[in-house]
């Protein structure tokens, strides 16, 4: 597993889908730099991270292993689509267990790769910083500092602060506040992360200069003690041949360039049946095509038993046949932003769907649920000028009206200004895929960072 004297790198995700995803596919990133990658997490969570990546067969790379720990038995509550915050909430007592109970048996792995390794890397989540407390205590150890989100997010949360003059680069943005967007529960878990006292060997990011370089500047700026490393999109940008056939990708190659609309609010969104319906009915009304992922957000546990199913209006699906499709399960989100027929994609704005939008050229309806979501939907709208709101945050207490749901994706799809947010948001595709390639910003960055912990 690990040479004598050879580097060794550690992942610890938080074990919720979005983070799970983002530091899988960095660990394929470095593993094929032939460095051994120990990916740490509970059984469940590593056969979650492995069932629902998409792009790549994690069983494909050797010098990739899976640490599978045991937890005692934690909480796994169904999502609540009636809550006032939609924050999954759910989630908590899965997070609480995890960060306390993996710390041990991640020291033991640390200790015993430290024995033949010349340097054991860890990279965590930022939401895992206590579980990675006992590093000090290894001599040849060092940790770097995983930001699951955007630099954009980061860097107005870092802002908001202090009084400094790089407030400028912010001050004509409608920057929404962060009410609604967490539960008191998750703040308090938060602050037992981010108040351990801890120094880490560097910052890194699934993000790009080519994106977001004057949000990177600010990180550096306020932080310029640590290292800082732009090193997105770690998602395969160049998907090869398809990989097992899908019913949702043989319907697309069925229909015209650009002339669907992808709806998916991510794992991590409940939505109440009258949301559901309304939802419906803008879809049907707008006459556009579309694929839409309808599933209800996941549990701790995704493999714990029966799963809520949305109810949607009599008779829509049959209506719609031919025009839409309904998804209930698992789809491959990459390989639909990539396809020719995609034209748009409603989203939550979570990080990674925004990263992968951006990476496959695709504009965004942008409807934010909770999180850092209400702010990435800032950059994408405002500052990349890629995508449009569905609703206004400071109005995310209403329902969103089929009306409003027809008048978008109309807009998205069937308009001159659609079709302008779409060339510029290929152009924008276009330059970020172009950034992990030889010579491109992201690929160096990268390089720098192999370099770095290689020494």
């Amino acid at each position: 597993m690990t040479t004598d004297g050879q580097v060794a790198v550690v992942m610890v995700p938080l074990a919720a889908q979005g983070h799970l995803n983002q530091l899988l596919h960095l660990s394929r990133l470095i593993s094929a730099r032939h460095i051994p990658v120990h990916y740490i997490g509970t059984a469940i969570h590593n056969r979650q991270a492995k069932l629902r990546i998409h792009g790549w067969d994690p069983s494909e790379l050797a010098n990739l292993h899976f640490h599978d720990f045991y937890i005692p038995p934690f909480p796994s509550p169904p999502p609540d689509p009636k809550a006032a915050t939609k924050f999954p909430a759910q989630l908590i007592p899965l997070f609480r267990t995890t960060t306390v109970h993996l710390r041990h048996p991640l020291t033991r792995l640390l200790r015993s790769l430290s024995s033949n390794a010349r340097r054991v890397v860890v990279i965590h989540d930022s939401l895992m910083a206590s579980t990675v407390n006992d590093i000090d205590s290894i001599p040849n150890a060092e940790s770097y500092n995983f930001n699951s989100i955007s630099a954009f997010t980061l860097a107005i949360h870092e802002l908001e602060q202090t009084d400094g003059s790089d407030k400028n680069s912010i001050r004509d943005l409608n920057i929404p506040s962060l009410e609604g967007c967490f539960t008191p529960e998750f703040w308090e878990f938060a602050a037992t992360q981010f108040e351990v006292p801890k120094k880490f060997s560097g910052n890194l990011y699934n993000t790009c200069k080519v994106i977001e370089e004057p949000y990177l500047e600010i990180l550096k700026s306020i932080h310029h003690e640590t290292k800082h490393w732009a090193i997105g999109p770690f998602n395969p940008v160049d998907l090869g041949s398809r990989g097992p056939i899908n019913s949702c990708l043989e319907w697309l190659d069925q229909q015209e360039t650009n002339s669907v609309i992808y709806v998916s609010f991510g794992t991590t969104t409940a939505m109440e049946d009258e949301q559901v319906a309304e939802i419906a009915g803008g879809l049907e009304r707008s006459e556009q095509k579309f694929i839409w992922v309808l599933r209800d957000a996941d549990k701790g546990d995704v493999f714990d038993g029966g799963v809520r199913r949305s109810k949607l209006p009599e008779g829509f699906e049959r209506r719609v046949a031919g025009r839409g499709l309904v998804v209930r399960d698992w789809a491959p989100q990459l390989q639909i932003l990539r396809h020719r027929s995609t034209g748009g994609f409603m989203s939550h704005c979570g990080w990674n769907s925004c990263i992968e939008s951006l990476t496959m050229g695709v504009p965004v309806a942008a409807w934010p649920m909770h999180s850092d979501q209400p702010r990435n939907a800032v950059l994408m709208t405002e500052v990349l000028r890629v995508g449009l709101l569905v609703r206004d945050w400071a109005r995310r207490d209403e329902l969103v009206m089929a009306t409003t749901v027809e008048s978008v994706v109309r807009k998205l799809i069937a308009s001159e200004e659609g079709r302008e947010m779409r060339k510029r948001v290929e152009e924008l595709g276009t330059t970020v895929r172009r950034s992990v390639e030889d010579g491109g910003v992201s690929r160096m960055e990268f390089d720098s960072f192999i370099a770095h912990i290689a020494r």
